[in-house]
């Protein structure tokens, strides 16, 4: 006997939608849709049309080459911006599944969450506002809405990526309007990312030692916990251990408190759970407290170690500098970029260009534009 194969519709999907996900997830047939009108997809619900258009995004790709905190030249093992949203994307997928919300929604959110980034990651980001103080300033979620929306040109139709209301919101991470669940995941797992995954990269560099980190409550914890189970591991795999553990506890405590606060509020609609008067996806009080204690040293031993901060001073001399020439004298631009000035005005096109960057094409420019021997003044 062979089972007939068909094909699975997006109407098939949707319908999935309605009778597996929780009442309070983010159904795609519910969507408040999409800026310019389009026709639905054959097989694909909005939600992963959104998803995809993202990953095929030129902002995404560069994401590769963008810092999370090492300068990209700084070593080939640490993480960029590409590979910390991977990771979000993993964390989150697997926190929406758990909780019976929209996996495809949560994945989308998580994918497209740090588009707007500059090169040289916070750093960047703080040299643009400074420069835009006076032209509407620079702040990344407000970059990324700007990319999806208008930058980002490879539909005949309209410009931007046309993505619906929800991820467009998700991705604006806008005070005035609440996030869906789905997006309180995705901000949850950037979190918990990135607090475990630095301490990974700051160990690696050698600017961490794991004696100071056992100061430190939620790594002691989790460390002599793996230390209980396989007192013969060697440093390496020891270390991997204990970043395992200590995002399963992490995650595992977020699941927990956010079913807590969920059954206390008990939305019957996604809307309802967006309108909640406080996050329903937050961890434990006790979680948040180890999380801050966590970020506080992150902080004091490594954001700001002195080679991280000469590095961070750097890129902010070459952000700063570029800007001010590409201002002074736009034809330093190439034609590209320049022509969108009239459209756009001349410090949001600079402000574009220079966020469009990654890092390597940062230092590339700074090279051609202030050192005609080939140096960067970087190393």
């Amino acid at each position: 006997m062979h089972t007939a194969i068909g094909m699975t519709t997006r109407a098939e999907l949707e319908a999935r939608e309605q009778r597996e996900l929780a009442p309070f997830a983010c159904k795609a047939v519910e969507s408040r849709g999409r800026c310019h009108d389009e026709d639905e997809h054959l097989y694909r619900t909005a939600y992963q049309r959104d998803r995809d258009r993202i990953v095929h995004s030129s902002a995404f790709r560069r994401l590769e080459y963008k810092t999370q905190v090492f300068v990209n030249s700084f070593g080939d093992y640490y993480r960029t911006r590409l590979t910390h949203t991977m990771e979000v994307a993993q964390i989150a997928r697997t926190i929406s599944r758990a909780l019976s919300l929209n996996e495809d929604l949560t994945e989308a959110v998580a994918l497209g969450h740090d588009l707007g980034h500059g090169p040289f990651g916070h750093t960047g980001e703080d040299a643009l506002h400074a420069e835009m103080a006076d032209h509407g300033g620079f702040e990344h979620n407000r970059h990324a809405l700007r990319i999806v929306d208008v930058i980002e040109r490879k539909y005949p139709n309209f410009p931007g990526l046309n993505l619906t209301h929800e991820v467009r919101n998700s991705l604006l991470k806008h005070d005035k309007e609440p996030l869906c669940l789905e997006a309180q995941v995705a901000d949850a797992s950037d979190r918990i990312a990135y607090n475990t995954h630095d301490i990974d990269d700051g160990l690696t560099s050698g600017l961490l030692r794991e004696e100071q980190l056992m100061d430190v409550p939620l790594w002691k914890q989790a460390r002599e916990a793996v230390q209980a189970r396989h007192p013969d591991l060697g440093p390496n795999r020891m270390r991997h251990h204990t970043i395992r553990m200590l995002i399963d506890a992490t995650v595992t405590d977020l699941l927990h408190a956010s079913v807590e606060r969920l059954q206390a509020a008990a939305p019957t609609s996604a809307e309802d759970a967006r309108q909640a008067a406080r996050r329903l996806i937050a961890p434990s009080p006790e979680m948040e407290l180890r999380h801050k204690e966590l970020s506080r040293f992150l902080y004091q031993n490594f954001y700001d170690e002195f080679r991280v901060h000469r590095m961070r001073a750097k890129a902010r001399r070459f952000i700063r500098e570029m800007f001010r020439a590409f201002v002074e004298d736009p034809k330093l631009m190439q034609p590209f970029a320049r022509a969108r000035v009239g459209e756009e005005g001349l410090h949001r096109t600079v402000c574009d260009t220079i966020a469009g960057m990654t890092d390597r094409e940062a230092l590339s420019e700074y090279r051609r534009l202030f050192y005609p021997d080939g140096g960067t003044g970087l190393e």
